[in-house]
């Protein structure tokens, strides 16, 4: 086969992928634009091109910024605003917001990053559009958000605001144990108050893209050791506790604050929605096709379980189970935390019955 012949079939084949490719877009609910290292437009897709009213054998090859030449809700440039190509090296998305094309069609717009490394130059630019129509979705999940934040401050911010006007008002006529009492509860629901305003910051982190992961070589069983020994010491029983650790575990970088908060989550969770025993169970694993080394932590409890059709809405904001109080984020947060460290967090029923939470992170050397 002569050499023009090979390069003739290289290109057909090209060709035939990326008609494949605009084929599976096309078959998308969405709008999908995908933009290249120069900002060429290479996909539009059918729903891309009804929403924008663009069509999308002219979009293909124009710049994105022609396409879709979006504007805030000031009527300025967003592009230009967003500077994708050259702005913040570590941003990963845009979370979804409303922005108007030039002829006034409204529209909720999130843009993904696809980047050479965590923080390389941009390759892609994954740009997704729907409708106004889901607009009343995204207002009604922030006012809930809004509304549970005020539930939720409400409380330890009156216990607050009245022991310490009381003490202030009548410090000499309290012991010295009924003013310990008082300030052991302002300072708890101090530290309430703190646990939501850190749940609501790794909300908009985990939204915007903004997550950032400080790496380090992590002992996984040693972090939730000391998970479990925190609960003892704050009260329960040792025996409600079972750790279960490999021996052949191997290294793993990972974010060790991250670590804790998501360990501390999941048997907060087991312990507050199961019962029985609360079993942490961490095991060598393997991820991917290439059978890449990972780690895989369980945590189990012997309660009633979570039942399949449930299954998919937990890791949702605001979901709740039966024994209702909280935020409803504690889980939401630990998916986006687990996927921060490229990994991947599932539900399911534990052996013996129960809940089973199971998160594989990779192991081995950091990527550059």
């Amino acid at each position: 086969m002569s050499l023009d012949a090979g390069r003739s079939g290289d290109a057909a084949a090209a060709r035939s992928l990326a008609d494949a490719q605009s084929l599976m877009a096309d078959e998308l609910p969405d709008g999908l634009v995908v933009a290249d290292e120069t900002g060429r437009v290479i996909v539009f897709n059918r729903a891309a091109a009804r929403l924008t009213a663009f069509p999308a054998e002219e979009a293909i090859g124009k710049y994105v910024f022609d396409v879709l030449p979006f504007r805030d809700n000031d009527g300025r440039d967003w592009w230009v605003f967003a500077d994708p190509y050259h702005g913040l090296a570590t941003r990963t998305r845009h979370p979804e917001r409303g922005l108007s094309l030039t002829d006034g069609t409204e529209l909720l717009v999130s843009v993904g990053y696809v980047r050479d490394g965590r923080s390389g130059p941009v390759r892609r630019l994954v740009i997704t559009l729907r409708g106004t129509q889901q607009r009343a979705r995204l207002e009604r999940s922030r006012a809930e958000l809004v509304s549970t934040v005020a539930h939720e401050l409400r409380s330890p911010l009156t216990s607050v605001k009245g022991f310490t006007a009381t003490l202030l008002a009548k410090w000499g006529r309290f012991t010295d144990d009924q003013k310990r009492v008082m300030l052991e509860t302002v300072n708890a629901d101090a530290d309430r108050v703190t646990r939501l305003i850190t749940e609501l910051l790794d909300v908009s982190r985990i939204e915007s893209g903004r997550m950032e992961v400080h790496r380090q070589l992590v002992d996984v069983p040693d972090r939730a050791r000391k998970i479990i020994a925190g609960r003892v010491a704050a009260g329960e029983p040792e025996d409600k506790f079972r750790l279960q650790a490999a021996r052949d575990l191997p290294d793993t970088w990972l974010d060790a604050d991250k670590i804790d908060q998501i360990l501390a989550n999941l048997v907060e969770n087991a312990v507050r929605h199961g019962a029985g025993i609360v079993t942490v169970v961490v095991e060598r694993a393997r991820v991917g096709g290439d059978q890449a080394e990972a780690i895989a932590v369980y945590v189990r409890d012997q309660g009633e379980g979570i039942a399949p059709e449930v299954a998919p809405r937990v890791f949702r904001q605001f979901w709740r189970g039966k024994r209702r109080g909280g935020t409803g984020l504690g889980l939401y947060i630990v998916k986006g935390l687990v996927e921060a460290m490229n990994g991947d967090i599932t539900v399911g029923r534990a052996p013996g019955g129960g809940a089973e939470f199971r998160f594989i992170l990779p192991a081995g050397a950091p990527i550059a």
